[in-house]
């Protein structure tokens, strides 16, 4: 099976998630805030990092509840476009 490339906006949401979940994170161990999501330290990692810009929803369910956060503002968060998005043209409507 083949994955279709990200896109830039793509990618640049799964940067935006991760720096999220690295502040929300704050003090805590990745190790710690992992094993209470039920996930891997590694999947962590790639997640914050960004190597992993897409994780399933039941990852990102389980690090909502580990890190008190809820769905929305997870979504709310990850929708907004970073500096360097808004400076980019956007294709006109069909």
């Amino acid at each position: 099976m083949v994955r279709t490339p990200l896109t830039p906006e793509e990618r640049a949401r799964g940067e935006r998630f991760g720096t999220l979940l690295r502040e929300a994170r704050g003090d805590r161990s990745m190790p710690e805030v992992a094993a209470a999501a039920g996930i891997s330290a590694e999947t962590l990692r790639k997640i914050e990092t960004g190597r992993a810009p897409t994780p399933a929803f039941f990852t990102v369910a389980a690090l909502a509840s580990a890190l008190g956060l809820s769905l929305d503002t997870l979504a709310a968060a990850c929708a907004q476009p970073s500096p360097d998005d808004r400076t980019q043209p956007r294709e006109a409507a069909a």
